[in-house]
């Protein structure tokens, strides 16, 4: 299956360190890093239509993030058992690994709160959420001592330099600033989209390819 975890977090054309990506972005670029995006109606990508993305970085370099909404058939317990450990009895173990997008599916992100302190983690949204890429995580999981709560993804969602943000121009997305991470981990992934637009307290029938940032 590849490596699954790695201890650098790196998307190429990303910089590797969040030290890097404070000098990458300008301070007038009008970075999405820690809203989410919304797939809008006029989106007919296969891989992102109905999706609710969770941005982890943009820059003038390109963009990364997972996709919340799209369940494997995959759960915890199957994934920590491929790469030898085991969460038997865990209250995670039937918790569905999620596809986090169509690049690099055999690479391995959790999702997590709180950051804690990991081999290889972005600091997300001002330190609401952590993105790591390394094994120390789960076999912290595994002992009953990983974070409090996590999502774990496989294959993530990268845009190259400037196409998200033509993407963005066009009405592609509808974007939200996260405040309150808590629905994250605690709906069903097939609830997420309705939870993103209730952020807003809007309806997605009223909804049109016409409607932009919120």
């Amino acid at each position: 299956m590849g490596q699954l975890w790695s201890d650098k977090l790196h998307q190429p054309g990303l910089p590797e360190t969040e030290d890097a990506m404070s000098d990458d972005t300008a301070a007038d670029f009008p970075s999405v890093a820690g809203h989410l995006l919304i797939a809008m109606p006029s989106l007919l990508d296969p891989h992102f239509g109905g999706s609710v993305v969770l941005m982890a970085d943009h820059s003038p370099k390109g963009a990364m993030g997972l996709v919340l909404n799209r369940p494997s058939d995959m759960t915890l317990s199957n994934l920590f058992g491929r790469i030898d450990l085991s969460l038997d009895a865990h209250p995670l173990e039937s918790q569905p690994v999620m596809v986090g997008g169509p690049v690099q599916p055999d690479r391995g992100f959790v999702l997590h709160e709180p950051i804690g302190e990991w081999s290889s983690t972005l600091n997300i949204s001002n330190g609401l959420l952590g993105l790591t890429s390394s094994r120390d995580i789960l076999e912290a999981t595994a002992k009953g001592k990983g974070p409090e709560r996590l999502l774990v993804a496989l294959g993530y969602s990268g845009w190259s330099a400037g196409q998200l943000d033509a993407e963005l121009a066009s009405n592609s997305w509808l974007t939200v600033p996260i405040h309150d991470t808590a629905w994250i981990f605690e709906t069903q992934p097939e609830e997420r989209l309705g939870a993103a637009f209730r952020i807003l307290g809007v309806d997605p029938l009223n909804l049109s390819g016409a409607v932009g940032h919120a």
